[in-house]
């Protein structure tokens, strides 16, 4: 089926659709990942985008219940230059157009993709709506003029958990991607969840973590009573979608677990939030970050590390009033990590636990359960 495209930039595209049908308003990006699109596509912190895959073939492994990151796929829509119907892969379970089927979510193929990310790089990340029963560019037009944007959106509000749980089983216990040798002792931390991913529980069960997850309507005076009461040690703020400064309550009830000298770990958005609530504030970067590519320099070791990446938003460098820098993009020489001087906390805007890059960076999780028994 036809879907046509129109961008906040005026330009107008055709191209062909798979997955669900309807009229979709989104912003989009590109990501330079060769491979992982269901684990990119069911990730939280995708929520509201439509992404552009540079990697030309897209489909082609299929997908399976394993490898989702949520309960469902996340992103409005998810754009390719050919998708592959046809699958093969001892894991696949069904294709991946109909999990976007089973799930509302529209597929673009048949378009130029090279295109796309060179508009974004050269524009910046914009809106879009793409629609497969309306060809009219005028009537495109002010559909998305008239729709809110991305970044004046709560989508943390949609993806949390409602209710707290354990998570008590990891599925890496299944899969290659485990720890030769978990960490011994163990410590009880509680995960506030912006928007978190399976894989991310999955490595802080590795790293000999027992892991709770709370909603982001979480009470800090709690979790202060909790850990003075030693029956938790560490709390961890995880990654999500949307612009952190709109997370006004959030960034109150973390700034009382900074006074508390709660150990804390951030991944992402969970980083952004922790400067926000020492008083740094976050900008929103070009294009953002988007790979499993990406070369980060470790400080301390001089090691670079190949990092997944997901994020539209930066911390600044007046962060180092507070904090000690302990990562750094090679790519623009942004923030990738944060040590704070008088609280023991750590966060990192990379995501150590993708699936779509090497190991080199899965360290940072034992760290944590060493932050904590420190």
């Amino acid at each position: 089926m036809k879907v046509y495209i129109y961008l906040q930039n005026g330009t107008m595209l055709e191209a062909n659709s798979f997955g669900a049908e309807g009229t979709v308003v989104g912003e989009i990006i590109f990501n330079t990942s060769m491979g992982g699109y269901q684990e990119l596509i069911t990730d939280p912190a995708s929520a509201g985008q439509f992404v552009t895959f540079t990697m030309p073939e897209i489909g082609n492994v299929g997908v399976n219940e394993q490898d989702m990151q949520s309960s469902k796929v996340q992103v409005k829509g998810m754009i390719v230059r050919k998708y592959q119907k046809r699958y093969s892969n001892f894991r696949a379970e069904t294709t991946l157009d109909e999990l976007l089927v089973k799930h509302n979510v529209m597929g673009i193929c048949d378009i130029d993709t090279r295109f796309l990310a060179k508009t974004i790089r050269k524009e910046g990340a914009m809106m879009m709506v793409a629609s497969t029963s309306i060809s009219d560019k005028a009537e495109l037009k002010k559909i998305l003029e008239n729709s809110p944007r991305i970044e004046d959106i709560n989508y943390v509000e949609e993806v949390s958990t409602k209710k707290a749980y354990k998570h008590e089983s990891s599925t890496y216990s299944q899969r290659e991607f485990k720890y030769d040798t978990p960490p011994a002792s163990k410590a009880n931390i509680v995960v506030i969840d912006f928007g978190v991913k399976r894989n991310i529980l999955d490595e802080l069960r590795s790293a000999a973590l027992d892991v709770e997850v709370v909603p982001n309507s979480f009470n800090a005076d709690d979790l202060v009573e909790r850990y003075k009461a030693k029956s938790i040690d560490g709390v961890f703020l995880s990654s999500g979608p949307g612009n952190p400064m709109v997370l006004k309550k959030e960034q109150e009830q973390i700034k009382k677990l900074i006074d508390a000298k709660i150990p804390m770990f951030g991944i992402s958005l969970g980083h952004q939030l922790l400067s926000i609530s020492h008083g740094y504030e976050t900008y929103k970067l070009k294009f953002g970050h988007h790979g499993g590519n990406h070369p980060v320099k470790n400080l301390a070791t001089g090691i670079v590390e190949i990092t997944a990446q997901n994020h539209n938003y930066n911390v600044t460098k007046n962060v180092e009033e507070v904090a000690e820098v302990t990562h750094s993009s090679l790519f623009d020489g942004t923030i990738e990590g944060l040590k704070y001087k008088d609280s023991p906390i750590v966060s990192v805007q990379h995501h150590p636990e993708a699936s779509s890059r090497s190991k080199e960076s899965r360290y940072i999780f034992s760290d944590f359960l060493s932050l904590i028994k420190r």
